[in-house]
């Protein structure tokens, strides 16, 4: 099982990052600012899962951080340069210089650094049931719910151009393994020391970008709580409430300032290390989701090529019964 075990943070620039506090906060993170950065946490966990820096015009994703165990780090990059060929390159400028980088085949640069597993190692334990005497409602009043604060990261999704070469890298290189794929038009992988379904996911555009991050709750609750928590701070576009076929959780996605999305995400299915997870190939139908409501053409945008205007859709959503009919493939 030599592979990376985590994925350590993602880091992307923004052109303000006065607007990705506010953002990140009504999301219920913990948000750190220095005069350069954002850090996002989640409440009560010390591990930074993001960074975000400003910078001038789109949104971009700069960089994808790995952990790896210190044992299998010597094996991992003799991997990288010797078996696979690839080249180191330079430390990301916006990075704290450390660790192995290497540039993916669009050119996202990724690091490979010793770091704590803070990808889950057993699956994640949900809110219990509210037992209820008879003849009182099981509801709380809305006026009593509190703010929905995630717990974790669960993953990334990234567009590509080319998701099955994505995945023959990320593979490869990485050690990460697939989950399930639906043709060329979308991918999951999980890590070789037990993760959530997926880690790390692509979905097909016409270049690289970030789609969304990925947050997990507790409970179905959390992800409809989360909901009306982004509604009440002024971010009403998003897709949701739903359940994913593949992976299985229930979902919200919140759209961001600039186009991509934060996903409050509940139930996914977990791979432990132990289990070889039965990959399969599935239908469009069958890949996306299996109950929500309408697809909104947006959430199909990829803001960060140079063709961000037009949507770009991968085969999975074009086929969902209910996707919007004016979606391009």
């Amino acid at each position: 099982a030599l592979g990376v075990h985590s994925l350590n943070r993602f880091v992307f620039t923004v052109p303000s990052l006065n607007e990705a506090e506010k953002f990140y906060k009504a999301f219920g993170l913990e948000v750190r600012r220095s005069s350069k950065r954002i850090g996002l946490y989640t409440h009560g966990h010390a591990h930074c899962w993001g960074s975000i820096f400003e910078a001038p015009g789109r949104k971009k994703l700069q960089y994808l951080s790995f952990g790896a165990y210190e044992s299998d780090l010597a094996d991992i990059i003799a991997r990288l340069e010797t078996e696979k060929g690839l080249k180191p390159i330079a430390a990301h400028p916006l990075s704290d210089g450390t660790g192995h980088w290497y540039a993916d085949p669009e050119g996202i640069a990724i690091q490979i650094c010793v770091a704590p597993k803070v990808t889950p190692s057993d699956r994640l334990p949900t809110r219990p049931s509210v037992t209820v005497a008879a003849g009182r409602g099981a509801s709380p009043a809305r006026s009593a719910v509190s703010e929905v604060q995630p717990i974790r990261l669960s993953h990334v999704l990234l567009f590509s151009a080319d998701v099955r070469r994505a995945t023959r890298f990320y593979c490869d290189t990485l050690g990460l393994r697939v989950s399930d794929t639906s043709g060329d038009g979308i991918a999951f992988l999980h890590g070789p020391h037990a993760s959530d379904h997926h880690l790390l996911a692509f979905a097909k555009s016409d270049g690289p970008g970030l789609h969304h991050a990925s947050w997990s709750v507790d409970s179905l609750d959390q992800v409809g709580n989360g909901m009306e928590q982004m509604y009440a701070a002024g971010y009403g576009d998003g897709w949701g409430v739903g359940r994913h076929v593949l992976g299985s959780n229930y979902f919200y996605y919140v759209r961001d300032p600039w186009g991509s999305f934060c996903e409050y995400s509940f139930d996914i299915d977990f791979v432990p290390a132990t289990l070889e997870w039965a990959s399969g190939d599935h239908p469009p139908e069958d890949s996306f989701y299996l109950w929500g409501p309408k697809v909104p053409e947006y959430f199909i945008q990829n803001h960060e090529t140079a063709s961000a205007s037009a949507p770009v859709a991968t085969s999975v959503v074009a086929a969902s019964p209910t996707a919007s009919a004016t979606a391009k493939v």
